[in-house]
């Protein structure tokens, strides 16, 4: 049985966790708010149970709070930066805010960031070009650990999971329409969680230690590792490998080939092209046609009964409503997870309990 969390009782207590790692308040408020969406989207993959390893690798000093991003280049629409090693949730959402600026100033702009500690759900950073009116297109890799995803053909792993995401910023019927994937048929935060909640993934997603196909999700995480399959196989495996080139390439970053250092923690480059779609013509129009095109696809009729088509985003919108009003799952395992690593922060157990709404 899952714990129930409300959405501002979690958020206060992750906070509570990162100003324990010695966050300021307001990169607290940033990464907490980050990591609650992305558990209110249904992403719990990139939710509050990463809490731990940000424990683990800041006690390491792989991971290094108060850390702003850095401006190496500033070409006017083109913009590169070096990410520290901070909290990536707050590098990237600082680079986004000035590309933001950027594209609404000029009609069209581009920034790269190199070394940023993990960055989170990348859909966020499309979420926030949305409101401001802006389509963004943003290419990721994930680097400084062993790769976890096989490439079409092989049998072990050779790259990461290499998110993409476009945003469009008209909504139908109240939904973004924002895909954000992992070229990966699922990122490796899928597969800690289903080990959590002590399930198999569906087949297809898995190669064992052996390159063999398996529905276990503990062959990720133990010697010898296996290895995530490339969603879409060869046209996934194509992605990903350009996600990786266009991530580094422009951002001065390092992809996860081996002779580049990995200290084994989670390190993101990510590339991202803002545009002003007001500057393309009328947009009355283009509203009019994505609605159109929308009602047009989600007509179709269901293939399973009680499964309408949605359009990208509705998944993680209906999420959100339901989690705002229900509240957030979490499995056992991952809440006890997040109590012990606050534990070794100074923190006390029953205290978060209690902030999480979870004692009598």
């Amino acid at each position: 049985m899952s714990v129930i969390v409300q959405p501002e009782r979690l958020k206060s207590v992750t906070r509570r966790i990162l100003s324990a790692m010695g966050c300021a308040a307001d990169e607290a408020e940033i990464v907490a708010d980050h990591l609650v969406t992305s558990d209110l989207s249904g992403h719990e993959s990139h939710g509050v149970g990463m809490l731990p390893l940000y424990v683990l690798f800041h006690s390491e000093g792989l991971l290094k709070p108060n850390t702003p991003a850095k401006l190496i280049q500033d070409h006017g629409a083109i913009l590169v930066y070096d990410g520290q090693r901070g909290f990536g949730q707050r590098t990237v959402k600082q680079v986004m805010e000035t590309t933001i600026e950027r594209a609404q100033s000029l009609g069209l702009a581009a920034s790269a960031v190199r070394n940023c500690h993990h960055i989170g759900r990348v859909g966020t950073y499309g979420e926030m070009a949305m409101e401001a009116g802006l389509i963004s297109i943003h290419f990721a890799n994930v680097i400084d650990h062993a790769p976890f995803v096989a490439p079409y053909r092989g049998t072990d792993a050779r790259f990461g999971t290499n998110p993409v995401c476009i945003a469009i910023p008209e909504t139908y019927e109240g939904a973004p329409l924002l895909l954000d994937f992992a070229t990966s048929r699922a990122a490796v935060g899928k597969a800690r969680v289903a080990v959590n909640k002590g399930v198999d993934m569906e087949p297809g997603y898995l190669l064992d230690g052996h390159g063999q196909p398996t529905t276990n999700p503990n062959v990720m995480f133990e010697e010898p590792q296996g290895a995530l399959t490339a969603m879409g196989d060869h046209k996934g495996y194509g992605l990903a490998m350009f996600a990786e080139i266009l991530a580094t390439a422009l951002s001065g970053g390092d992809t996860i080939q081996p002779g580049n250092e990995r200290q084994g923690s989670i390190v993101n480059n990510i590339f991202t092209i803002m545009l002003d779609p007001n500057k393309f013509g009328d947009m009355s129009h283009m509203a009019g046609e994505i609605k159109a095109y929308a009602d047009y696809v989600t007509a179709s009729p269901e293939l399973n009964t009680g499964e309408p088509v949605l359009v990208p985003g509705m998944p993680e919108y209906n999420s959100r409503e339901d989690r705002m009003k229900n509240g957030i799952p979490l499995a056992p395992n991952s809440w006890a997870e997040i109590l012990k690593s606050a534990e070794t922060l100074g923190l006390d157990r029953e205290e978060l309990s209690e902030l999480a709404g979870l004692t009598p």
